[in-house]
């Protein structure tokens, strides 16, 4: 925060804007929150850190009137008050943006910002575009008020939410994994928008899974393990510790140890079939490097399903040894692409290798065989049969096949000892093998769908989005999974997360409707790279390849 900030939030009052006091609530169970106490203060911004399932949802829910506490208290400007739905705060200044957008595609940014407005008969256009300019220059922003929402990129979308929740007067501000689907470049001015509404004296609640952004932007830090506040790290704290300190004094809160040693039992898995550093298959075709392919795409052209672009002349090689990352805006024929991997969707042209010999002809269960797999974005939908045991889940897809059925009897021993050793070699947290898979949390349900997809036989395995919704241990544990399969394998990564592409691929590829519009080799000035691709600068080419 600069000088004047600093100043200003000397001069605020003492009384927070908002308190939540002594929050409980509970679902049949399961006690989300458990005593929960949070005050938010004018001109800062709050961040609230928590593995999935500690209670941040529930609590900020309970603050944005979606949902009633069992027990204490909401103060708003030192005042108790009842919120009893998303109007009443709306009504008491509290505003949230969620993760996902609200606006109204078919209608102008003018024409979201005054929907709703039906205390005149006649809507005035005017004033409300005259509005929409004050709250542009107050956030340091440019935004077209004639434009429609589904032409903005997200990042302006997103910028489009914060006006509407304060075009109603909000003073408290909610925001939930704001950068989760943002480019670099959007993410940046989404900071210097928060620093605008710092400064301006708005109390905001920042809800991530990113110890870095945390770090970067919050004023004060609170972390939430099982339902309880497990401790808020103060301004002054923030204010004097270095960046690795603050993100050591937040791992230590939330894992009560460093991250590393929280998640080492999770990090030993055992990648199946080859030691480390051994090469591909003695037969696999190498391309004008040497290098050996493991997957290759060639004019690969795929109809799109609905409003989702299909792909549009793809083509991309994924070598052994190698994990290539797939960025791009959510939307933009991601699933196309890794459905027509696996064989869930037909080509219309073009071909897919694999090991060197075409597998478009190959149905799913013929490509698993070989050693293609996929772990699904949709883990309840698509990843697992939630009303069928873990045990089950676990050999989904080898139904009717050796050594779990033979004959057309199942092999119920087979089945139960491969879910014991599954189990225990990839840390599933489940009450035991015969519960049922749609049980689980989100982080033991993508365990699953790793134990199911890595053994055996895998040699490629394409992942979408892998981490999405994770908390920070789980995912550390899964990009630890992705990164091992260099070791002799290969991996595809399709993320809307730069920082997990940058961490764990080698070289990333940019999928815009349909198309590949540029590949980039990891390293310095990547990001930023990437970043322009996304963003629909195609002067970069695939002269980066």
């Amino acid at each position: 925060m600069n000088e004047a900030g600093q100043a200003r939030s000397a001069a605020a009052s003492t009384t927070p804007a908002v308190e939540l006091v002594s929050i409980s609530k509970a679902f049949p169970g399961v006690q989300a929150n458990d005593n929960v106490s949070v005050s938010l203060y004018s001109g800062e911004i709050h961040c609230l850190l928590g593995e999935n399932g500690a209670g941040k949802s529930t609590l900020m829910g309970i603050l944005a009137g979606m949902q009633q506490p069992d027990s204490g208290h909401i103060r708003v400007a030192g005042q108790e008050v009842v919120i009893t739905s998303p109007r009443t705060a709306l009504d008491y200044g509290i505003g949230t943006v969620y993760q996902h957008s609200t606006l109204v595609g078919a209608l102008t940014v003018v024409e979201n910002l005054i929907l709703g407005e039906s205390r005149a008969l006649r809507l005035n256009v005017s004033r409300a575009t005259e509005r929409l300019s004050e709250f542009s220059a107050m956030l340091g922003v440019e935004i077209d008020p004639n434009a429609l929402t589904s032409d903005l990129a997200l990042g302006r979308q997103q910028q489009v939410e914060i006006i509407k929740a304060l075009w109603r007067g909000s003073r408290v501000l909610i925001l939930d994994e704001p950068t989760s689907m943002l480019t670099p470049q959007a993410v940046t001015e989404l900071q210097v928008v928060l620093n605008r509404l710092r400064e301006a004296g708005l109390a905001v609640v920042f809800i991530t899974h990113k110890l870095h952004e945390a770090v970067a932007l919050s004023d004060r830090i609170s972390v939430l393990r099982q339902g309880r506040v497990i401790g808020t790290i103060d301004r002054e704290q923030v204010r004097e510790s270095s960046p690795d300190e603050l993100e050591s004094a937040i791992v230590h809160l939330m894992f009560g140890d460093t991250l590393e040693d929280a998640s080492a039992p999770e990090l030993h898995i055992a990648i199946e079939e080859r030691e480390p550093g051994s090469a591909a298959p003695a037969d696999t075709v190498v391309d004008s490097d040497g290098a050996a392919v493991a997957l290759e795409l060639n004019d690969a052209r795929v109809r799109g399903d609905g409003s989702q672009p299909g792909l549009d002349g793809v083509s991309l090689q994924l070598r052994f040894g190698e994990v290539l990352g797939i960025a791009g805006v959510d939307g933009n024929g991601q699933r196309a692409l890794a459905e027509a991997i696996s064989g869930q969707r037909r080509l219309t042209h073009g071909q897919i290798s694999f090991l060197g010999a075409p597998v478009a002809s190959l149905s799913v269960w013929q490509r698993e065989k070989l050693g293609l797999r996929y772990v699904t974005d949709d883990r309840l939908g698509e990843g697992i049969v939630r009303s069928l045991p873990v045990s089950v889940n676990l050999v989904l897809k080898r139904i009717g096949h050796a050594p779990y059925w033979r004959r057309g009897q199942v092999k119920r021993d087979a089945i139960d000892r491969n879910a014991r050793e599954l189990v225990e070699q990839f840390d599933i947290r489940t009450p035991s093998i015969d519960t049922r898979a749609g049980t689980l949390s989100g982080g033991n349900i993508q365990k699953l769908l790793l134990a199911r997809e890595l053994t055996g036989e895998a040699k490629v395995v394409v992942f979408h989005k892998p981490t999405y919704g994770l908390d920070l241990k789980t995912t550390r544990t899964v990009r630890n999974m992705i990164k091992g399969l260099r070791d002799g394998k290969a991996a595809l990564l399709i993320s809307t997360d730069l920082d997990e592409l940058l961490e764990c691929a080698d070289r990333i590829a940019v999928l815009s409707r349909g198309k590949v519009v540029g590949i980039v080799e990891n390293g310095p000035g990547a990001a930023e790279q990437i970043g322009r691709l996304m963003i629909g600068d195609v002067s970069l080419g695939l002269a980066a390849a």
